[in-house]
């Protein structure tokens, strides 16, 4: 039966505002048990649509005139044109695109969803409607995952293929039905089950009511028919999973019940009314986009943005912005602070410009690193349009304790006094809404942005984006609403910093990232001081196969003329690869620095508690003496060691020796407030623009937060051994600045090499920590790369060269007697990325081989990562890290109370007033891993489990010392030191 009779003319089921429903000729079209179906079907109940129940047809408008508002006022201009393209003409891309979004709850014309609320349920019976409530029942029971979204996506596709649509169109466009709660089905999942056969589905009249639906839900939104409909191209599986996630997201827009309230006859449902609630709630929400139109810069525009002229270096990236055919993968490389964050965020604003991107993503290593470049987007977003600044959001798990963002968050307008009601209530085991107890989804953090983007898996549908990359890394992973995440990438320029910091493991969903975002033809730009060769061509490998659709593409990456330089590719209209690689010269000279070794004493594995005991204060001892001798006229050390415990031990060695004025401690084991806290400290008083005192001292003990994307400027460095990019990037502390003023003895960049020890006639033995974190094979690398006693490295000039040696496979390098131990090293390192590699494929969004696909169907096979969570993802895109976050509280004993760090009491169970919640929220510290099992029964205590910040926080009780134990180590906290373990049989700190 076809969906639309052709000799009948079109009909405005439902009118203008003050004009009745022609419900005879409403009847001329239809039987008239289909018309009572259509004023009965019901969308959502009562108790979900402010006290009054909404007609399916109602929500299924209130979607589509989401949608229009989405398309005028949020899609940015290349998904626009895209959606033309697709549609088969200028204009047509918006009417498909609300008729997309609105056909996502087609499904709920089934048994499967109208049996689901008994009012409703009954009163779809008294219009002739029927299933067998037992057999439905015993289907529900056996495969309780075939509900409305997959009864739709099994509808659309039959009613699609009656209507004449080509196979190849109705394919791709069935699974966003079925997936729109967050999972695509295979064909084969969607199928109704056995059992149920036909009582979910719908049997006999179902099927006009189900075609009605359709129709008229089509003609309604502009199509004269549901043929009419049909796109002119199949779009790439890029665009359908950012298609996707917009109907998603006017979905659960469309699902809040305090701006959509229910709508229960038919004779008031208008695609009007829906657009005057849409509107409302759009505005009500504070939606937003990015720039919308944004001009391409001119020459000018680099001192309008960063109050200088560009360097040489900005103006090549700048330039090579300009010569992109298409959207493409610009790679940066450049020096330790030569300005690569001002010239790539002057390339994107020419890359937005010229391909129609609405906004930005910027990717940091880390969270410390996020949150300064949190501030330097926005002021670069102010310059371009003021309005913007307070669209820019921070995205990572401890933003909360980000000063600025706290503050642009609290300056904002009131917002509505209720969270977000979106939640299908009936049938679902899962959130498919994605509101489930996220703190940032209520309260007053939903003052910094609009509120809707604050919500959990939204946050990259903001339009300027600050956060770690991992955020990046999540929407390559094959978890739920996975397409939130590529919406809200699409439409953007791309910036990751320093992506030389993605090992093996994270490198495999950067790469399955990049191809997802090269055939959405997003523009990237990656940003590195110490690229191998061998990264650098996985990653325009893995962009470059995107943007073709292929599988794996073999191209041959040419190798950069220089340092610095920009290297970028593109794929040509005709389908053609296309590089463009250019270099030039630094800004400012070559620095030589001087690279000396302070060797350290490495006992073996077998040796007594009491040597090592020696061998480490002999150890901290000698980079005491160092500091004391370099130091003499005063001056700025930064001191980077490998591991928290081998920081805590040495600053407590420097302490005693220098006095706690002198001497700081920067490592990932303060609690989250209190590390925000001295990293800015670290940062101001490191940072280029502080004075400095003569004669004065300051030392800062750190790990590798110091490490990149930090920035100070020490006088020396002393640092444990790392693999040469790493190194390079610790060397990049050092004389950052010309400006800065040093003791005359420090005037010479000088950098001192520890944690290991050179030995005669074999290779040298490294510190336990660093082996366990790096690995043998590019530690030996590095340490035969090391300049003679007292010769210098150029710095900028040898870091590529560095590096390279650094990544190649041979033993060359190495001298002649640590070859064996080098070959060995080599061969355990590649068995080690081959597992790491294939251990992180288990969780791609794409399997191997599937990469040519067509359609989305099956996308998330074999069952979904578990991941869902911030901290499940992070241990997901980070190698498996299952070390837990606890909040420190403390306890004075069995009858006291709980109080916070800072002493604040507590409710006798742990009951948090909103005076002391910040309190609480920056107690919160990451365990090391190897307590990981025994912190596993640690819960959240008795008053938080209906706190919707608090409830998923486990809490660490210590004594009213600071102290407990797990299992057999003792755990102390201390504001000087940090969280630290010890057994509790007395040996040292680990």
């Amino acid at each position: 039966m076809s969906v639309v009779a052709p000799t009948i003319p079109s009909l405005r089921v439902i009118p203008s505002p003050g004009g009745p429903v022609d419900t005879q000729e409403l009847g001329q079209r239809h039987e008239p048990f289909v018309v009572e179906a259509l004023a009965a079907l019901w969308g959502k109940s009562r108790e979900r649509a402010g006290g009054t129940t909404s007609l399916l047809m109602a929500h299924l408008l209130d979607t589509a005139a989401v949608a229009e508002m989405v398309w005028e006022h949020y899609l940015a201009r290349s998904t626009q044109a895209a959606l033309d393209e697709v549609a088969g003409g200028t204009g047509r891309g918006r009417t498909f695109f609300v008729w997309l979004c609105g056909i996502h709850d087609c499904g709920k014309a089934t048994p499967a969803h109208q049996r689901l609320w008994a009012e409703g349920a009954e009163a779809v019976r008294r219009t002739g409607l029927s299933w067998l409530e037992t057999a439905a029942v015993a289907g529900a029971k056996k495969h309780g995952r075939w509900r409305h979204d997959w009864a739709g996506g099994l509808v659309a596709r039959e009613l699609l293929a009656a209507s004449g649509w080509d196979a190849r169109q109705v394919d791709w466009l069935w699974p966003l039905v079925a997936g729109h709660h967050g999972a695509f089905p295979s064909l084969r999942d969607v199928q109704e089950p056995g059992p149920a056969k036909g009582q979910l589905r719908g049997r006999g009249k179902w099927r006009q009511v189900q075609e009605a639906v359709l129709d008229e839900f089509t003609r309604e939104v502009g199509f004269a028919s549901l043929h009419e409909v049909e796109p002119a191209q199949v779009p790439t599986r890029a665009l359908q999973l950012q298609l996707s996630g917009l109907v998603v997201m006017a979905d659960w827009i469309a699902s809040d019940e305090r701006y959509f309230v229910g709508v229960d006859d038919l004779a008031s449902v208008s695609l009007d009314a829906s657009r005057k609630r849409a509107g409302a709630a759009w505005e009500a929400l504070g939606m937003q986009g990015g720039w919308r139109s944004l001009g391409v810069p001119g020459p000018e525009a680099f001192q309008d943005r960063f109050g200088c002229a560009p360097r040489p270096s900005q103006a090549m990236a700048i330039d090579v912005a300009r010569q992109l055919g298409a959207p493409g993968l610009m790679v940066i490389e450049a020096p330790m602070g030569e300005g690569k964050t001002e010239a790539a965020l002057a390339a994107a604003e020419v890359l937005a410009a010229r391909f129609g991107a609405d906004g930005v993503f910027v990717g940091m290593p880390t969270q410390a690193t996020s949150d300064p470049m949190f501030t330097r987007v926005r002021r670069w977003v102010e310059t371009i349009e003021s309005r913007l600044a307070l669209r820019v959001m921070l995205l990572h798990g401890k933003r909360a304790f980000n000063q600025e963002w706290k503050a642009m968050r609290d300056g904002a307008q009131a917002q509505a006094d209720q969270p977000f009601r979106g939640v299908d209530e009936f049938g679902l085991d899962d959130d498919p809404y994605g509101v489930e107890a996220d703190p940032a989804c209520s309260g007053s953090e939903r003052q910094a942005l609009s509120e809707w983007f604050l919500g959990p898996k939204r946050g990259l549908l903001a339009p300027f984006v600050v956060g770690t990359v991992d955020q990046l890394l999540y929407a390559a992973t094959r978890t739920r609403h996975v397409m939130l995440r590529m919406a809200g990438l699409a439409g953007k320029v791309v910036v990751l910093d320093e992506v030389h910091a993605c090992d093996v493991y994270m490198s495999q969903f950067l790469q399955e990232a990049l191809r997802w975002l090269g055939q959405a033809r997003v523009p990237v730009v990656l940003l590195s001081a110490t690229l191998a060769p061998a990264q650098r061509q996985t990653l325009f490998e893995a962009y470059l196969a995107g943007a073709a659709s292929r599988e794996e593409l073999d191209v041959k990456v040419p190798a950069p003329p220089g340092y610095p330089s920009v290297t970028a590719a593109w794929i040509s209209p005709a389908g053609e690869t296309r590089f463009h690689s250019q270099a030039t010269d630094s800004w400012r000279a070559d620095l030589e620095v001087v690279v000396r070794t302070v060797p350290e004493a490495v006992p073996g594995a077998g040796a007594s508690r009491a040597k090592r005991e020696r061998a480490q204060a002999q150890a901290e001892a000698s980079v005491g003496d160092l500091l004391a001798s370099e130091l003499a006229d005063g001056g700025t050390a930064l001191v980077i060691r490998n591991s928290v415990a081998r920081a805590q031990s040495l600053y407590a060695e420097l302490r005693g020796r220098f006095g706690p004025h002198e001497v700081r401690l920067l490592h990932a084991r303060f609690t989250v407030a209190h590390r925000a806290e001295l990293t800015e400290e670290s940062l101001r008083l490191l940072g280029p623009h502080t004075p400095r005192q003569p004669g004065a001292r300051l030392i800062l003990v750190a790990t590798q937060l110091a490490e990149q994307s930090f920035d100070v400027d020490a006088d020396l460095l002393i640092t444990d051994l790392a693999p040469v990019d790493l190194l390079l990037q610790r060397i990049g502390r050092v004389h950052r600045h010309q400006t800065t003023r040093r003791p005359h003895r420090l005037r010479t960049p000088q950098v001192f090499v520890t944690g290991f020890q050179p030995r005669a006639s074999r290779e040298p033995s490294l510190a336990y920590a660093s082996e366990k974190i790096y690995g043998r094979h590019l530690l030996l690398r590095t340490a035969a790369l090391l300049p003679k006693e007292g010769a210098a490295w150029s710095v900028p000039g040898d870091v590529p060269h560095l590096v390279a040696q650094a990544y190649e496979n041979d033993t060359s390098l190495l001298p002649e007697a640590w070859r064996p131990a080098g070959t060995t090293a080599m061969r355990e390192q590649e068995t080690q990325n081959r597992a790491r590699a294939e251990h992180a494929r288990q969780f791609l969004l794409t399997a191997r081989g599937e990469r040519e696909l067509p359609t989305l169907a099956g996308l998330h096979y074999g069952g979904m990562s578990a991941a869902s969570d911030e901290n499940s993802l992070r241990a997901a895109v980070r190698d498996g890290d299952e070390s837990i976050e606890v909040a420190l509280v403390l306890k004075d004993g069995p009858d006291a109370g709980y109080r916070t760090l800072s002493g604040r009491p507590l409710g006798a169970n742990g009951d948090v007033a909103l005076e002391v919640l910040d309190d609480v929220l920056g107690s919160v510290v990451r365990l090391p891993p190897h307590l990981t099992q025994a912190a596993a029964a640690l819960k959240p205590l008795p008053g938080w489990y209906g706190h919707p910040w608090l409830r998923g926080t486990a809490a660490l009780v210590l004594d009213s010392s600071g102290r407990t134990a797990l299992g057999d180590v003792e755990v102390s906290y201390d504001v000087e030191f940090g969280l630290r373990t010890m057994r509790r049989a007395g040996a040292a700190a680990r």
